[in-house]
C-alpha cells in the first residue's frame, strides 16, 4: 500500500533539491559565437544573457541585417547550450531522488 506521507515528504525533498539546482545554474556559464567570433554571447544555464560582444567591424548602418542575423544566431546557440546544460544538471539531481520513469522530464515539472 502507498504511504502518502512518505511520498509527500519525498516530493518536498525533491522540490528543495531542484530549487538548489536552479540556483546552481546561475553559476554555470555557457558561451557561443557567430560570424567567426564577430558576435559572442555568454549566458548562464538559467538562460539569462550575461554579455553580448559585437566586433565593431560588422557594424554597418547601411546593412543592419547582417549584424541582426549574427546576433540572433549567437543568442539562439547560447540559449540552446544553456537549455541542454540545465537539463543535464536537473537530470543528475532527479535521478538521485526519483526512479527512472521513461518519458518523465523532471525539468519541465517546475520543481
Amino acid at each position: 500500500m502507498l504511504n502518502f506521507a512518505d511520498m509527500f515528504g519525498k516530493i518536498k525533498e525533491m522540490q528543495e533539491e531542484m530549487r538548489k539546482a536552479r540556483e546552481k545554474l546561475d553559476d554555470i556559464i555557457v558561451e557561443s559565437e557567430a560570424g567567426g567570433g564577430m558576435v559572442r554571447v555568454k549566458a548562464n544555464a538559467n538562460r539569462k544573457i550575461l554579455k553580448l560582444t559585437i566586433d565593431p567591424d560588422i557594424i554597418d548602418p547601411k546593412d543592419p541585417e547582417i549584424m541582426e542575423d549574427l546576433i540572433a544566431a549567437a543568442v539562439n546557440k547560447v540559449l540552446e547550450k544553456a537549455e541542454k546544460t540545465a537539463q543535464e544538471e536537473i537530470q543528475k539531481i532527479s535521478s538521485d531522488l526519483m526512479p527512472n520513469i521513461p518519458g518523465l522530464d523532471m525539468g519541465k515539472l517546475g520543481l
